[in-house]
């Protein structure tokens, strides 16, 4: 006995794809919430991102370029709070 595959039809598979790049939840709780196969999910999201970013052309690399940036800002405003958070403390100690 072989096993059959399952069809799914554009407009679910857009649909699918939309949710799981806009959801906040794992892909895996989507694809087991829609009745997908997990690795069928992820196909279909990165095929999706591929051809997003090949319609976009340069605006792609844009987006790619500027999520690298606000990971950098990120990453140097939460050193300079843990910087302030210890100088609070530093202060706070001192003035007792």
């Amino acid at each position: 006995m072989g096993t059959k595959l399952k069809r799914y039809d554009k407009e679910f598979k857009a649909k699918a794809i939309k949710l799981a790049l806009s959801s906040s939840q794992p892909i895996q709780k989507t694809a087991k919430e829609l009745g997908v196969k997990e690795t069928t999910l992820y196909s279909w999201v990165k095929n999706n991102r591929d051809l997003c970013i090949e319609k976009q052309g340069d605006t792609g690399i844009d987006v790619h370029n500027e999520l690298a940036k606000l990971r950098k800002e990120n990453a140097r405003l939460k050193e300079e709070r843990e910087i302030l958070k210890k100088a609070a403390a530093f202060f706070a100690k001192e003035s007792q």
